[in-house]
């Protein structure tokens, strides 16, 4: 009653095909051909030369950049704390004037 019962296989019906005879080749070894040599293709970007001018352009360009995003993040830092402190002082006020108003009950 425990003991699992697999299913028997069944025999293929139809046409069959025969197996494929394989048969056997030699092999001649050639002579080895060297690989071409890598061809570099001529770049046609323009190369970007910085100058001290551009360089110093560049250096206060990426201050910009992080002062203002840290400027935003800040900004949205504050906006979330005072965001949680006028839930909190509104929770207070409700909670002391629900139990202000069970108590004359």
């Amino acid at each position: 009653m425990f003991r699992p019962k697999f299913p028997t296989m069944p025999q293929p019906t139809g046409l069959t095909t025969p197996p494929a005879v394989i048969h056997p080749t030699t092999i001649t070894p050639g002579i080895p051909v060297p690989p071409p040599a890598p061809v570099v293709p001529a770049s046609s970007r323009p190369v970007v030369q910085l100058t001290p001018g551009t360089a110093l352009a560049l250096v206060g360009a990426g201050t910009a950049v992080v002062l203002v995003l840290g400027a935003v993040l800040v900004s949205l830092l504050l906006a979330v704390a005072i965001t949680g402190a006028s839930v909190a002082v509104c929770a207070v006020v409700l909670r002391s004037l629900l139990a202000s108003d069970a108590k004359r009950r």
